[in-house]
């Protein structure tokens, strides 16, 4: 009885040790990707600010606090930086997981984990690329007359960066299915018979995200209805795989 006792005392510890060493590299490629942004924290804010700037009167924000041309583009190198530290994350928890997973498992999850950053990061940049300049044109064109957009950048900063996420995430879909139908929650069936009401939530997602006019939420909907049409053609394959375990 001691022994056993002792041995998941071992096996206890030897968890923590390895989930700090996990957390410990983590933190040093945060700290590094943020010392090497922060140098150029103002040149991120102003290629950020960029969709708007074309469509302001002035050409320039605003800064309602002291502070705030120090501190938001600071807080906006931060915020890169843990972005661009995610497939590190990922790998990190994958390494950390990986010895309690079978090999097909572990197999499975290496091209999982790249699909997944590289569906978040498609996310982001059509969200900046696509979104932000009809969004922007949109808001700059209907302020009313006597009235000149002016925002403040630290409200920007925090309006941009909600969008992104919402973006990188909408772009994980696939994803979300993937899981779904793999550990047997939704089958890939239902998900083919829900194809109907996927097109018309894409639409609805369009209506609320996008600018008021119909090119505008079409050119929203249509990528996320073509997402959904991906997570059925990921989840065939996650299907045989299971099938053939």
């Amino acid at each position: 009885m001691s022994a056993n006792v002792s041995s998941n005392s071992n096996e206890a510890i030897n968890f923590l040790v390895e989930l700090r060493r996990r957390l410990i590299y983590s933190l040093i490629v945060l700290l590094l990707l943020f010392a090497v942004l922060v140098y150029f924290a103002n040149h991120l804010y102003t290629l950020l600010a960029l969709p708007l700037l074309k469509f302001l009167p002035q050409g320039h924000l605003i800064a309602t606090q002291i502070v705030s041309p120090f501190f938001v583009p600071f807080k906006l190198a931060f915020m890169a930086s843990m972005l661009l530290a995610v497939p590190f994350f990922l790998y990190q928890s994958w390494a950390f997981i990986a010895p309690a997973l079978y090999g097909h498992e572990r197999r499975m999850i290496w091209p999982f984990l790249l699909v997944s950053a590289g569906l978040f990061y498609a996310g982001i940049a059509f969200a900046y690329f696509v979104i932000f300049p009809m969004l922007f044109h949109f808001l700059a064109r209907i302020a009313p007359v006597g009235v000149i957009l002016s925002p403040d950048i630290s409200e920007y900063l925090d309006f941009t960066i909600k969008l992104l996420l919402v973006f990188g995430g909408l772009f994980e879909i696939p994803i979300i299915m993937v899981l779904l139908v793999s550990t047997g929650v939704v089958t890939r069936e239902r998900f083919i018979k829900m194809r109907s009401y996927a097109i018309v939530g894409a639409f609805i997602i369009g209506m609320l995200l996008a600018p008021p006019d119909v090119l505008s939420q079409t050119v929203l909907a249509v990528p996320i209805w073509l997402l959904y049409e991906a997570g059925i053609l990921m989840s065939r394959f996650v299907r045989r795989s299971n099938a053939s375990v």
